[in-house]
């Protein structure tokens, strides 16, 4: 476990150079990390997860400026979930899947939390890795993967078409690239739960005057956390549709 939450510190340290530079179509690779401020490149010890930035007090070590809390809090929401999916999953196949699954959902919530977008490079090369996995027979038989991408995906599109101030594009090709990877039944269970805590958390917000009747809550980060808890509660799925 130890191990597995360590990884995720680390990974959840590449996925904030895919998060900063991927809607500023910049490379992921080169230059090496620096600071967003100044421009200096920055050390291996300045690039320890989370304690780099507890020991610099959160600000640049050559420029004083403020660096986001966004740093190292998506480092510990990559580790927190790499060791839920851990302790559901073992050393598997599915774990690497859906560790695979899970960062790409962190990428998606948080660039859509910064830019109300949610990239075409992240979601349609998923959809089709999706399809592709299925064929070899991971988690989804190849029909199942289709019809994934078809119910959830048709269905956000009709309501995209009716309502395009309610959702986006970028919603529709989300749920389309889980329904590959997940399935319809599984997609279906996260859009809702997404949704659920949506209005939970909107209202609450509203109640305490954070935010306006007419503000755009991002749905990207929604869909994503509910898909998270499917995929760490997987029983969820099988007890909601007996009900019917």
């Amino acid at each position: 476990m130890p191990l597995v939450a360590f990884s995720g510190l680390l990974i959840g340290s590449f996925l904030n150079v895919v998060i900063y530079r991927l809607p500023k179509h910049q490379s992921i690779i080169v230059p090496a990390s620096h600071c967003p401020k100044c421009g200096t490149s920055l050390q291996v010890w300045d690039l320890v997860p989370v304690f780099s930035f507890l020991l610099a007090g959160g600000r640049c070590r050559y420029c004083a400026k403020a660096v986001s809390r966004q740093y190292p809090l998506v480092e510990l929401l990559t580790a927190f979930l790499f060791s839920g999916l851990y302790r559901v999953y073992g050393l598997s196949t599915d774990l690497i899947i859906y560790i695979f699954l899970g960062s790409l959902l962190i990428i998606v919530s948080f660039i859509d939390l910064n830019y109300q977008i949610i990239p075409n490079k992240i979601t349609l090369p998923a959809l089709v890795i999706g399809l592709i996995l299925s064929l070899f027979g991971y988690n989804l038989s190849f029909s199942a993967a289709l019809i994934g991408v078809v119910i959830p995906g048709g269905f956000f599109l009709l309501i995209a078409l009716i309502v395009p101030q309610g959702l986006g594009m970028g919603d529709v090709k989300l749920v389309a690239m889980l329904g590959a990877w997940l399935g319809f039944k599984a997609t279906l269970i996260g859009i809702f739960s997404g949704a659920l805590l949506g209005s939970i958390i909107g209202l609450t917000l509203l109640a305490t005057g954070r935010i306006e009747r007419r503000t755009r809550i991002p749905f990207g980060p929604l869909i994503s956390l509910g898909m998270v808890i499917v995929l760490l509660f997987p029983g969820l799925v099988n007890w909601y549709f007996s009900l019917f």
